[in-house]
This record gives C-alpha cells, sequence and structure tokens, in this order.
C-alpha cells in the first residue's frame, strides 16, 4: 500500500458563498491554499462548479477530500468527517452543465475506479439565505 504521505490527495471546498454557511467548504480551502502542504496535495476552491471536480477526478489522485456544509443535525458548527462509500453516494445525476459540485462527487461512482479513498470533512451550517 502507498504510504499516506507519497498519496496524490485533491481537496475539494465546495459550496455556495452566496448561502451564509454553505461557503464554509469554499473558505476552508482559502485558508488551506496558504498554508504549506504535504507534497501530492492539492486544494482547489470548486464553489459551485461541479463540472470541474467531476473532470478533475479523472487525474489520477489517490485519494479525495472534500469539504462542505453538511445536512444540519441541530449542532451548528460541529465538524464531522465522513468516509464514503458506494452506499453513502447518494443519487443526484451528473450534469455536464450543472453547478453543484455534489452531483460531480455523486458521480464519483465512475472516480472510484480510480480514487481509493474519498472522505467528506463537513460542517453542520447556522445559518443558510
Amino acid at each position: 500500500m502507498t504510504d499516506l504521505m507519497s498519496r496524490r490527495v485533491l481537496v475539494a471546498g465546495v459550496g455556495n458563498i452566496f448561502f451564509g454557511d454553505d461557503g464554509f467548504g469554499s473558505e476552508v480551502a482559502r485558508v488551506l491554499l496558504t498554508r504549506d502542504l504535504a507534497e501530492g496535495v492539492r486544494v482547489v476552491d470548486y464553489g459551485i462548479r461541479g463540472t470541474h471536480l467531476a473532470y478533475d477526478l479523472l487525474d489520477g489522485w489517490e485519494s479525495l477530500i472534500v469539504i462542505d456544509a453538511v445536512p444540519p443535525a441541530g449542532e451548528p458548527g460541529r465538524v464531522s468527517v465522513m468516509e464514503v462509500d458506494e452506499g453513502r453516494l447518494g443519487g443526484a445525476e451528473f450534469d455536464p452543465h450543472g453547478m453543484d459540485p455534489r452531483a460531480g462527487v455523486v458521480d464519483a461512482r465512475l472516480a472510484r475506479r480510480f480514487i481509493a479513498a474519498t472522505y467528506v470533512v463537513g460542517c453542520e451550517p447556522g445559518v443558510l439565505w
């Protein structure tokens, strides 16, 4: 197995900055871009560009980390990390003209052939407008 420190990891900040806390992923990506990261790690603020993310997933990444707001469960600000498996991908359809990055990640069924591990770092929003 490839050592974690030598993997190619794509960190995808997603969300809509115009919908309050839904911009969580974009803000985290912006902060990460100011930091020194391990070799092989690429951070991208995809915002609402789901198609861009879907195509980037085909570029030989070994791991994907998606940073996004997650549906509220009563604790705004709570951050959780979830490993995504086939059963948790959901049923969104890939739309090459769409803007929802989740559709690109959901159609990661295609990319799962290439990506060994996918994680979501999610924060429960306090305000969405």
